[in-house]
């Protein structure tokens, strides 16, 4: 009897060190399985909550780009054959000069944090725009977003070398311009392969927006370094929306409130789970205009109602994970 007694503890004990094992087995697989675009470790953050409790982070990220004439987004396809085309030109210079500062003073206005994702040559090419918008954010974190969008972009497939150089090229002109030298990456119309998280990562860089694939942080370790990946869906970018899928801002406007507030309605519906986060592109195309800015102010103001929403910037958001 005393021998059964003893074998049953023995099965107990060899189940739970099995389990346990499993467990662990288990976490460490999930902690370092392989990105499946670099393969790279790649590691979920794990945040229970934002500041005062709140539950999913959501910071706005202003795309301030140059493009050169005759290049960038075509609102009026059915004109682009002229030559040259100025009413599509005149779309893209009212975006630089009227909806950069505009989206500045709004954000402003409403006391809403704004993040910066800037092109190198802006500062240059539109120096008064720029000091305008800037007076209006001047504490605004600034990530870099390469040189131009349009004819000076990441030199991909030419190997992890060359986009070093691009890379610490952008930087050091960003930093000559505008006196910041930025922490955070954004590629160029989001266009990048696998080395280039590797190179951002050698140039010192600490996060990138080119995660598109998840609402919450992760970490990737690459053999030059960690770099943090904030959430930037596909899904929520105006730009794509507007000029691809023909949506208006009041239309974009429902799309991200939907998309936040479902976020927020997740955590109200289980207490336990992790807090989420969306970095949203944001285009003065699209809501630099007057109606845009509008639909903008909607936006934010319902946001702002919301005790499960914290809006923010990027640094914030990587300060309160712990990873900044």
């Amino acid at each position: 009897m005393m021998r059964c007694k003893a074998w049953k503890q023995s099965l107990i004990a060899a189940l739970a060190l099995w389990s346990a094992m499993l467990v662990f087995s288990a976490s460490v697989l999930a902690q370092d399985s392989p990105d499946w675009l670099t393969k790279f470790p790649r590691r979920e953050v794990h945040v229970s909550a934002w500041p005062g409790g709140k539950k999913v982070a959501v910071s706005f990220a202003l795309f301030v780009e140059v493009f050169g004439f005759g290049q960038g987004p075509i609102l009026r396809p059915d004109l682009a054959s002229r030559n040259p085309d100025l009413v599509n030109e005149s779309f893209r210079q009212y975006a630089i000069s009227a909806g950069n500062p505009r989206l500045g003073r709004l954000f402003r206005e409403l006391d809403v944090p704004l993040s910066v994702v800037l092109n190198a040559a802006f500062a240059d090419a539109h120096p008064a725009v720029w000091k305008q918008f800037r007076d209006t954010q001047p504490k605004a974190p600034i990530i870099a977003h390469g040189m131009n969008n349009s004819n000076d972009i990441l030199p991909l497939g030419r190997g992890l070398t060359e986009q070093r150089a691009y890379i610490r090229r952008t930087l050091d002109l960003i930093a000559k311009s505008t006196g910041v030298r930025p922490t955070g990456w954004s590629s160029p119309s989001v266009y990048h392969n696998a080395d280039t998280m590797q190179a951002i990562a050698s140039e010192g860089l600490s996060y990138s927006l080119d995660q598109m694939d998840s609402d919450t942080i992760s970490r990737l370790q690459t053999p030059n370094g960690v770099l943090t990946l904030l959430p930037y869906p596909t899904i929520t970018v105006d730009m794509g929306q507007f000029l691809a899928r023909r949506k208006s801002p009041s239309e974009i406007e429902s799309l991200w409130l939907d998309y936040v507030v479902e976020l927020a309605r997740e955590a109200r519906a289980n207490p336990a789970r992790e807090a989420t986060t969306v970095v949203i592109g944001l285009h003065p195309f699209v809501f630099g205009t007057p109606d845009g800015a509008a639909s903008m102010r909607r936006v934010l103001s319902e946001l702002k109602k919301d005790d499960t929403v914290w809006l923010t910037d990027t640094e914030a958001i990587l300060k309160a994970a712990g990873v900044n």
